[in-house]
């Protein structure tokens, strides 16, 4: 069966033509678009959502991610429900912590407990059940006959066990190394036992940080480099990658620099933490994720820095669209 592939599409054009962008990731055989909430960009994500709802008939819309610092639990549950009537059983509300969106407010990161009490106060909601929001009862007025389902963008191990306990699925930076998968399923199994759930229905998405270029060597260089002056890329959004990557054996000390990286190491963390190198390497790469690791859906984050965040993914549609969806099936 072949893996479903998700995309991550930024705000960098405008939203019409972000929606149309979409559409286009449709027709290359996507399962779905993860759009991101940043604010700053002066471009709505749930807007384009809406747009693209229209130019779309299959694949699943959704914020990747949005946050419950720079809008409220009622305001996202109200949008989570609007976008469900726009786009019925094809709509998914994406919660995370927050990134660069906070930061451009000048806030921190959502906490564990903050996260926690959104993802049930959304639930509650969507459900037309009666949420207190600082002493004052309220609910929606309208609600699906399905709820939208909530999923949890995960990168720590704390983080993840909370999307075992509370969410409807999991958009996970954990990697796709058996080992690294693995560990992070434990640790969604702890937060299940903790919600007393089981995880029968959870849905498991695994964020592939990608790379494709027709010199190999090249896309897997990616770790030796900086996502901004003071972050290197192992350590966007968190420091929590090199957690992961101590599960696959890989132990780069916490202050390490990433010049002094080798290429050989290189190599063997994006093995295990993404997909680097030509459309065909990262086809086979895809295919054992599948086979070594149980991996069923991916949402392809291309790699960048922080100033080309907002790059549209053309070398990933193309490769996807014309190598790797085809090459799955084949």
């Amino acid at each position: 069966m072949a893996i479903k592939v998700d995309i991550r599409v930024p705000v960098g054009l405008p939203v019409v033509e972000t929606a149309g962008y979409i559409a286009e990731c449709e027709a290359a055989g996507f399962s779905g678009v993860g759009v991101h909430d940043h604010q700053h960009s002066g471009r709505d994500v749930y807007l384009t959502l809406a747009l693209a709802a229209q130019r779309t008939s299959k694949m699943t819309l959704y914020p990747a991610t949005t946050n419950p610092v720079t809008r409220h639990p009622g305001v996202l549950a109200s949008l989570a429900h609007t976008l469900e009537e726009i786009a019925p059983g094809r709509a998914r509300l994406t919660v995370g912590p927050g990134y660069l969106a906070v930061g451009n407010i000048g806030r921190p990161r959502a906490s564990l407990e903050t996260m926690r009490q959104a993802i049930l106060d959304i639930r509650r909601l969507l459900r037309g059940e009666t949420v207190v929001f600082n002493g004052t009862e309220t609910k929606l007025r309208n609600i699906s006959d399905t709820p939208t389902p909530i999923f949890m963008t995960a990168a720590g191990p704390r983080m993840v066990e909370l999307a075992g306990e509370v969410a409807d699925g999991a958009l996970m930076l954990v990697g796709l190394h058996p080992e690294m998968v693995a560990a992070a399923q434990r640790r969604l199994q702890v937060g299940a036992e903790r919600g007393k759930r089981d995880l029968d229905n959870f849905q498991t998405i695994h964020i592939t940080p990608t790379t494709i270029d027709e010199d190999g060597a090249a896309a897997k260089r990616w770790p030796q480099l900086w996502f901004r002056s003071d972050q290197p890329y192992l350590k966007y959004p968190s420091d929590s990658n090199l957690f992961w990557l101590r599960e696959a054996g890989i132990h780069l000390a916490d202050d390490f620099v990433p010049e002094h990286i080798s290429d050989s190491q290189a190599d063997a963390i994006c093995d295990a933490f993404g997909l680097f190198g030509t459309p065909q390497e990262c086809l086979e790469r895809l295919r054992r994720a599948e086979t070594e690791s149980g991996v069923e859906q991916v949402f392809i984050f291309p790699t960048h820095t922080q100033d080309g965040g907002y790059d549209m993914p053309r070398a990933e549609v193309e490769a996807f669209r014309d190598v790797i969806i085809p090459g799955q099936i084949s």
